[in-house]
């Protein structure tokens, strides 16, 4: 009778008396609050090809104050988990003397992997799902895409810009599991999963490869040191493509060199040579002062401003404004702009977008340098109107022609997909930029500098750039940004095209001799991939010998 006693009191004190803390202690031992991962938005291309889609992966993580560190066990995991034994057993020894109850051995496995671990049915040892970025495009995207962290939190690129759209909210839940782990059953949902949100891209998938393919043979081709390219839609202000040299596999970052991360296309700023004489033209037509055929002495192929020297690479003589284009005389527009206001050069270069960011959201993107002088001196004006004493980026020298194009009108430049164009604004008059695109089209002629970049079937006008890259000795004899910017079709504008290659190191510098070539096979196909119609099929048919 007294054990049976006893035994009735044990009952009531488990039973009324301890309830509460028994509960809470079983609850302790039995219930879990887990996290449910959240899916992280795709990125697509504009016609919906994936750029950046998530995929399953799981990580092992283990409990040491409940894992059996004996050797049989551990060397089961390494082998499984490709780890060395050694690493392996060292670290589960030091967390089990540092009291911790949770280490990870390895993250990012494969479903086989995963199901090989469960299958060892080992106590202390745990799977956590998770999703890592995968990238279909690998090296053509990189810059542009950018990539995530083991967490998959965006680091470059657009995953980084759009990180917080493209991040969903992880569910939580509480279960109820058994002594290995294992759920039971779900007790109570604390926050619902929500997927991100997916990004669509103004990019265009077949003309971003074809801008990948040509430059990486140019680079190769010129022994360059690198190179970028931006294809920009005039109608609407998108990207349609936009790729640089050297490039990198976003899919495996460890091996990848941090100096190729980064968008040279918007973060790398270099002079742009002959590119601007475009613009210096331009001021010189709205002085009224000046037209197309209006002629100009450059004499004998140089010109002393102050205790400087301007000089052509070749005398040319008494040549027109057109012809200074074509022939891309240093003299014959240095002496335009110096008889012209100081200041009006650098309010037409400030009105299409020097010295300023584009506004297209990419990380680190630069603004350039566009000095804005109240004295201007004549050398420094002189050397400004042939692109020397300014900054810019691929980007926006791709952005300032896609203005000319547009009829002066300035559209936002977007990398996201744009169904509704914009409303721009008006920077240049219709008339004169309708002006300026003829006289670029004269810079593909036969004598012009941009020959090389002729299209077949299509009229285009464009301007060739050849700029020396400063060192820390001066302005380097050997060292070139050799760039090419041009517009097709002419008759109705679609595409701007701006290559840009950074010191190349073979026989060849000049922008329409390196970057040509290039602009006139990315230029080409991008027309036919969106089937714009030929304007000048003239020049398809051979000419007789």
């Amino acid at each position: 009778m007294l054990i049976v006693a006893g035994l009735v009191l044990r009952l009531i004190d488990l039973a009324v008396v301890q309830r509460h803390f028994l509960r809470v202690q079983g609850d302790a031992r039995a219930l879990r609050v887990v996290s449910e991962p959240a899916f992280r938005g795709m990125m697509t291309d504009r016609n919906g090809y994936p750029l950046a889609i998530s995929t399953s992966v799981f990580s092992v993580w283990i409990n040491p104050k409940e894992f059996s560190a004996d050797a049989t066990s551990i060397r089961a995991l390494s082998k499984i988990l490709s780890l060395q034994f050694g690493n392996t057993q060292k670290l589960i020894l030091q967390s089990k003397t540092k009291q911790r109850e949770f280490v990870y051995l390895k993250r990012n496995l494969s479903p086989e992997i995963a199901q090989s671990i469960k299958a060892l049915a080992m106590p202390g040892v745990y799977l956590q799902q998770s999703y890592k970025r995968f990238y279909p495009e690998g090296e053509i995207a990189a810059q542009v895409v950018g990539f995530t962290n083991v967490d998959d939190k965006g680091q470059e690129g657009l995953e980084l810009a759009y990180d917080q759209w493209l991040t969903g909210t992880a569910g939580k839940k509480i279960v109820t599991q058994d002594r290995k782990g294992r759920a039971i059953s779900e007790v109570e949902v604390l926050q619902r999963q929500q997927a991100g949100h997916d990004v669509v891209l103004s990019i265009n998938r077949r003309i971003q490869y074809l801008a990948y393919r040509e430059l990486l043979r140019g680079v190769q081709e010129n022994n360059a040191e690198s190179g970028s390219v931006v294809v920009l839609d005039t109608k609407t202000g998108e990207v349609l493509a936009m790729v640089d040299q050297p490039s990198f596999n976003p899919n495996n970052i460890s091996q990848q060199s941090k100096e190729s991360f980064r968008n040279r296309a918007v973060t790398d700023i270099f002079e742009p040579g002959s590119t601007v004489k475009t613009f210096s033209a331009a001021v010189g037509l709205s002085s009224g002062k000046y037209t197309a055929d209006s002629q100009i002495d450059t004499n004998p192929g140089w010109y002393r401003v102050g205790h400087n020297i301007v000089q052509d690479e070749h005398n040319k003589g008494l040549i027109t404004l057109a012809q200074i284009l074509q022939y891309s005389s240093n003299v014959g527009i240095s002496k335009i702009i110096l008889s012209l206001p100081p200041g009006n050069l650098w309010q037409l270069l400030h009105a299409v977008g020097f010295g300023q960011v584009t506004g297209v959201g990419f990380p680190g993107e630069q603004a350039g340098k566009l000095v804005n002088r109240a004295v201007w001196p004549p050398f420094a004006l002189a050397t400004l109107s042939f692109g020397y004493g300014i900054s810019v980026t691929t980007l926006q020298l791709a952005h300032a022609y896609a203005i000319i194009a547009d009829g002066g009108i300035k559209l936002p430049v977007s990398l996201v997909r744009i169904d509704q164009p914009p409303t721009g604004t008006r920077v240049i008059d219709a008339k004169l930029a309708h002006q300026v695109l003829q006289l670029l089209e004269v810079v593909l002629l036969k004598g012009g500098t941009g020959v090389s970049a002729r299209v077949p079937g299509y009229r285009v006008a464009g301007k060739t750039g050849t700029a020396r890259i400063v060192g820390i000795h001066g302005y380097e004899k050997h060292q070139h940004v050799s760039t090419f910017v041009g517009i097709a079709p002419v008759t109705q504008p679609r595409l701007v095209v701006a290559v840009v290659i950074h010191n190349p190191r073979g026989e060849k510098y000049f922008g329409g001799d390196v970057s040509g070539p290039v602009f006139e096979k990315i230029m080409e196909g991008s027309l036919r991939i969106l089937n714009v119609q030929p304007d000048d099929p003239n020049s398809l048919i051979p000419t007789k010998p």
